[in-house]
């Protein structure tokens, strides 16, 4: 496939970001190569808009959208925002790319506005947010779980989410349907238990 304009340094689109922004850009960051903008929950529409739109940037498509749990990040010494949103856009015609982040304000209930009308293909990456981090997209007009089951309580992602779950479902004969009842796995030895033979090794 060719491209109508070649792609730009990453240093210059950087530049073209920031400008392009302006106050929404809180950060503009270039690390391994590719760049990194984070804006305020207030200015996440606007800015996403400016970003598909302005003609340094023509971000026509959203490949992927996903939450980002920071409690435990830098081994807890992480002071900030729990939840985080970010997204990764490509212009076509352009040949670039870049990562878009915004962080939510509350972290017992966090709430950042849907893209969905700026880029259609974010409708079931915000509904995957939602269901495996609590994220809720203002303005999505189907905002369900897409991948726990419908009565799951939870949002597995999270980083205080047991990682055994709450709950398991079988199959119980007696009522012929699927029931929920407690966990039963038990904690595994992580300590390998070796078995030998008596005299191994001629040891008494």
């Amino acid at each position: 496939m060719e491209f109508s304009h070649p792609p730009v340094s990453v240093s210059q689109l950087g530049e073209t970001i920031a400008l392009v922004l302006g106050a929404k850009a809180k950060n503009v960051k270039i690390a391994l190569g590719e760049i990194t903008v984070t804006v305020a929950a207030a200015d996440y529409l606007a800015a996403a808009t400016l970003l598909r739109d302005a003609p340094g940037c023509k971000f026509e498509q959203l490949l992927d959208l996903c939450g980002l749990d920071y409690s435990e990040y830098k081994n807890g010494q992480y002071d900030g925002p729990r939840y985080c949103v970010s997204s990764h856009l490509l212009s076509v015609s352009l040949n670039q790319r870049v990562r878009l982040k915004v962080f939510c304000l509350d972290d017992d209930f966090p709430v950042v506005d849907s893209v969905n009308g700026i880029w259609n293909s974010a409708n079931w990456f915000e509904r995957e947010a939602f269901d495996l981090y609590g994220v809720v997209f203002e303005g999505h007009n189907d905002l369900r779980r897409i991948l726990t089951d419908y009565g799951f309580i939870g949002h597995p992602f999270r980083k205080d989410f047991p990682t055994t779950g709450h709950v398991e479902m079988r199959y119980d004969a007696e009522q012929k349907r699927v029931i929920y009842q407690p966990v039963t796995i038990e904690p595994r030895e992580m300590i390998p238990r070796v078995i030998r033979e008596d005299n191994y090794g001629g040891l008494q």
